[in-house]
């Protein structure tokens, strides 16, 4: 499967928007476009779902590793022979270490095609995209900038100067018109969901013409294929219940389909009055609790979960599933609503972000997801302070993140765990949690 990185010169210069254009570009060319995103973001990928109709895999390399970002890559083809795969970077093209774009498209050997606000400039948007380009062998990061895609360029005499002025080694693959209603709109946590704020068909069709399809086709490049899945496990005679609605959205296509390689999945919609189904485990994902604290709070299913909980049931509860999972939530308008009260702990929203960044974890003991001493890789972002129990019980001490309290992670009553921390599928943590059902 060939695939193009959408990389760009920094956060908020239209690097979604910019995505979108071009997979409904390559739709209207005849090709078969498959989404992608590098890093941990939950967000982004859902505006991909809403205009591909597919999921969007996540690239990253310090959550699943090399060998598993092609194995995650590869999970998105068919062997169509049409298929082309759009990754839309992060922040800016070498921000974030060894889990930047750069780092993605140098670990599949793909190329970037970077997006350049051209709003006010034209000559300058070249000097700004070969400075990229240049840097790459700088500081030897094995990245490949081909091509511009100039973002919020009007046509005419904009257009041309930014298109003469490119050098040889750089290909105009078109551009993206200045538009309102192509600005997403955004809140905590990033912008407003791909199902709550999607970008209007007129607008992105409009859009889609500028982008050079065929000649960002050419372009595109074919990573190896990974020999193995590199873990297989038999699949178990077990059911789990994943809750998947506006509170707990925040779920990568790939743990639900590994979830399903192992085991019978069920999902339920605690905010939407969904009573827990019979089931073998729970994974609770993160979201926006917050947003349906009194939903959630007058709802069946959290009381339910308490129970079955106490009774020994396995329940897995990621950031937004912590949060539904303790004593209580103070949102920021001040009210407190009871939450499932299966964790000795309270939460309360902030108006900032608390933590953001990649995180390792270290098993203090057997746990849902890791044999005592494995280490797990993840991410938290989240805008909350997790209060727990003096005498509370941790699983995990905090290698790198910040955890619950800087140094532990991993809240732990009966059989249920807690965690600030998002992990991947590749991290070998769901294969362990199906294997304690």
């Amino acid at each position: 499967m060939r695939g193009v990185v959408i990389g760009g010169t920094a956060s908020g210069v239209g690097k979604t928007v910019a995505a979108l254009a071009t997979l409904r570009a390559l739709d209207a060319a005849g090709y078969d476009p498959r989404p992608a995103k590098a890093g941990p973001d939950f967000i982004d990928p859902s505006h991909h779902a809403a205009v591909a109709g597919r999921p969007s895999r996540t690239l990253d390399p310090w959550l699943e590793g090399e060998d598993g970002l092609r194995r995650n890559y590869y999970r998105g083809a068919d062997g169509t022979g049409d298929e082309v795969c759009v990754v839309e970077g992060m922040m800016g093209l070498y921000d974030g270490d060894a889990a930047s774009t750069a780092a993605v498209a140098a670990a599949l050997g793909l190329p970037v095609v970077l997006v350049v606000d051209a709003s006010a400039g034209m000559e300058s948007v070249a000097a700004t995209a070969l400075g990229f380009h240049e840097y790459a062998d700088r500081v030897d990061a094995d990245a490949d900038v081909v091509g511009v895609l100039a973002q919020r360029a009007h046509g005419g005499r904009h257009e041309a100067g930014i298109r003469d002025a490119l050098p040889d080694e750089l290909a105009y693959l078109g551009r993206v018109p200045p538009d309102d209603a192509l600005e997403l709109p955004d809140r905590h946590l990033g912008l407003y969901g791909g199902r709550e704020a999607t970008v209007p068909e007129d607008a992105l069709d409009t859009a889609a013409e500028s982008v050079r399809a065929e000649r960002l086709v050419e372009l595109a490049r074919a990573p190896p294929r990974p020999e193995s899945a590199g873990r297989e496990r038999p699949a178990r005679d077990r059911t789990v219940a994943v809750a998947r609605d506006d509170a707990f959205r925040f779920c990568y296509p790939t743990t639900v389909e590994r979830l399903r390689e192992r085991a019978d999945v069920v999902t339920f919609a605690p905010a939407a009055g969904d009573d827990l189904p019979e089931c073998d485990g729970v994974y609770l994902p993160g979201g926006y609790p917050e947003l349906h604290a009194a939903e959630l709070a007058d709802g069946p299913a959290l009381a339910t979960l308490a129970d079955r909980a106490a009774e020994g049931l396995p329940v897995l509860g990621e950031c937004g599933g912590l949060i539904a999972l303790s004593r209580s939530l103070t949102t920021t308008d001040g009210g407190t609503h009871a939450m499932a009260g299966v964790l000795p702990a309270d939460v309360t929203m902030r108006e900032r972000y608390r933590a953001l960044d990649h995180v390792e974890l270290r098993a203090r003991e057997g746990t849902l997801t890791a044999a005592a001493g494995d280490r797990l890789r993840g991410h938290e972002f989240h805008y909350s302070d997790c209060a727990p129990d003096r005498d509370a019980r941790f699983a995990f001490d905090v290698v790198r993140g910040e955890g619950v309290d800087g140094e532990r992670d991993g809240l732990v009553e009966h059989r249920t765990l807690g965690t600030y921390a998002h992990v991947h599928p590749e991290s070998g943590a769901f294969d362990a949690f199906v294997d304690e059902l």
